[in-house]
C-alpha cells in the first residue's frame, strides 16, 4: 500500500516577512496538493538571504518528498533564488534557448522589456528540468535529489497558479505517480449559533470514537465554525461520510452548509434553484453587503439591486421609512431597519431583502447605542424580522462592517433553509 506523500512550501522574499505582501499562494497550493493526495506538512517563509534559503532547503528535504518554493526568480539583484539553487544542487548556469525564444515571443510588442536584465531570465541551472511559464518570463525549475523533487516557481500569484495547474501537477503525475498515492479526503461542515467550546462538549463522545486514520479540526471565524473531518491513508471518502452521518443529529440545529463554500455562493445557489430574488438596503455597511452578494458570476439572476441610504433623507425619500419612525426611534433601531428592508423589497420587487443600520465608529456612539451596535432586518415572503448585534467598541470600523455582513448572510441562509425547504435532513 502506498503511503501519503508529504510536501513543504518555502516562500522566499523580504516583502512577505515585513507584511508588505500577504501570502495567499500557500493556501491556494495547499488546496491543490490535497486534491492530489499530497499532504502539506509545513510552510516556511525566509528572507532573500543565501544562508536562510540553504538552511530552509536542507530542513525541508529532511522531512518532505516534494518541496515547492515561490519567489526570488525575477531579474533584479534582490532575486537570488536561482543562484542559490545552483549552489544547492551543485550545478552551473547555462543559457536555455527555448526560454529565450519564449520570452521574445511573450514580449514581442514590448521591446522596452527586452533589456539586459530580462536576458538573465534565460540563464538557468544546468541540472534543472525546465517547465515553461506560459504567462511570465521566469520559468519553473524542477530539481531531483535522492528521489525527492523541488519545484521553484515565481511568486506572482497568477503565474504560480498557472505553474501548478499546467506544469507541476502534470509533471508529478507523470513522474512521481501521485495519482496512485493514498488519498487525502476532507469533509467540511459550516455551523453557526453555537460557541466552539459548547460544540466540542456536545460532540465529545462522537469525536473520541473516531478511528485513528481520521482527524477533526475546529476552524472558527467571525461567528462561523467550520468543522473539518479529514482522513489520511486507509480511510476512504465513504468512511468519512459514515462518520458524518453519525455526527449529523448532534449538530443539525446549527448546520448552515455541508460544503465549505462562501456564504454568498450558498445563497446564490439556493435562490437560483428556487427562482427567487434579493435586494439590500444599507447604511453602516455602505454597500459591502451588496458587493458580497453580487461577487460571484451569475448574480444577476437573483440579485436585483441595492440602496445605500446613509442619510435619513434617503431613507425616507427612497426607501419609504416614516419620518416619525426616525424621529421617535432613530436611524439605528429595529423599527427603522425593518422599514428599510420592507421598503427596498417593495422598490426592487424581490422575494427577500436585507437592511443594515448601525454605528461602525470610531465616533457616533452613545451610552444606549455604543460603537459596534448594528441592527439587521430580513424581509421575506413570510414576514420581517430584525436582530440587534453588539460587535464591540474595540473593533475597527472595517471589522464591524465585516461582521455585520457575515451575520446578515448567515441568518439569511437559515431563513432560506427554513422557508424554501432546503434544510438538511436530520
Amino acid at each position: 500500500m502506498e503511503e501519503t506523500m508529504r510536501a513543504e512550501i518555502i516562500t522566499i522574499g523580504d516583502e512577505l516577512l515585513i507584511g508588505q505582501v500577504v501570502d495567499t499562494n500557500s493556501a491556494w497550493m495547499a488546496q491543490r496538493l490535497n486534491e492530489q493526495g499530497i499532504v502539506l506538512h509545513q510552510i516556511t517563509s525566509v528572507h532573500d538571504d543565501r544562508q536562510h534559503i540553504l538552511k530552509a532547503l536542507d530542513e525541508a528535504f529532511s522531512r518532505a518528498d516534494i518541496v515547492l518554493t515561490t519567489g526570488g526568480l525575477g531579474p533584479t539583484k534582490d532575486d537570488i533564488t536561482k543562484h542559490v539553487m545552483c549552489e544547492y544542487f551543485d550545478t552551473t548556469m547555462v543559457e536555455d534557448t527555448h526560454v529565450r525564444e519564449h520570452i521574445h515571443v511573450l514580449y514581442k510588442d514590448r521591446p522596452d522589456v527586452l533589456n539586459r536584465l530580462t536576458a538573465t531570465q534565460w540563464l538557468l541551472p544546468a541540472s534543472a528540468t525546465i517547465l515553461t511559464n506560459r504567462v511570465g518570463s521566469a520559468p519553473i525549475m524542477a530539481f531531483e535529489k535522492n528521489g525527492k523533487w523541488l519545484f521553484a516557481m515565481p511568486g506572482v500569484p497568477h503565474e504560480m497558479q498557472v505553474a501548478i495547474t499546467e506544469q507541476v501537477i502534470p509533471f508529478l503525475n507523470g513522474t512521481v505517480k501521485t495519482e496512485n498515492v493514498e488519498g487525502v479526503h476532507h469533509i467540511t461542515l459550516m455551523l453557526s449559533g453555537i460557541p466552539e467550546s459548547t460544540l466540542a462538549i456536545r460532540i465529545e463522545e462522537w469525536e473520541s470514537a473516531l478511528p485513528s486514520s481520521m482527524h477533526l479540526a475546529y476552524l472558527p471565524k467571525d461567528g462561523i465554525i467550520r468543522l473539518r473531518l479529514s482522513s489520511y491513508g486507509e480511510a476512504t471518502l465513504d468512511d468519512l461520510n459514515h462518520q458524518i452521518a453519525k455526527l449529523h443529529p448532534l449538530i443539525s440545529d446549527y448546520l448552515i452548509a455541508t460544503e465549505d463554500l462562501p456564504l454568498e455562493t450558498i445563497i446564490g445557489n439556493t435562490l437560483k434553484q428556487c427562482g427567487q430574488t434579493i435586494a439590500t438596503a444599507e447604511s453602516c455597511t455602505g454597500g459591502r453587503l451588496a458587493a458580497t452578494l453580487n461577487a460571484q458570476s451569475g448574480a444577476s439572476a437573483y440579485f436585483m439591486g441595492s440602496v445605500v441610504a446613509y442619510s435619513n433623507e434617503i431613507k425616507e425619500k427612497v426607501l419609504g421609512v416614516k419620518h416619525i419612525t426616525l424621529e421617535n426611534h432613530g436611524a439605528v433601531s429595529e423599527q427603522t431597519v425593518c422599514e428599510m428592508a420592507e421598503g427596498v423589497r417593495a422598490l426592487m420587487h424581490t422575494d427577500y431583502a436585507i437592511a443594515t443600520s448601525g454605528i461602525a465608529g470610531p465616533t457616533g456612539g452613545t451610552p444606549n447605542k455604543p460603537v459596534g451596535t448594528v441592527w439587521i432586518a430580513w424581509a421575506t415572503p413570510k414576514g420581517t424580522e430584525a436582530q440587534c448585534f453588539h460587535f464591540g467598541a474595540a473593533r475597527e470600523r472595517e471589522q464591524i462592517t465585516y461582521r455585520a455582513v457575515t451575520e446578515a448572510l448567515v441568518h439569511l441562509i437559515k431563513l432560506l433553509n427554513s422557508q424554501l425547504s432546503t434544510r438538511f435532513p436530520k
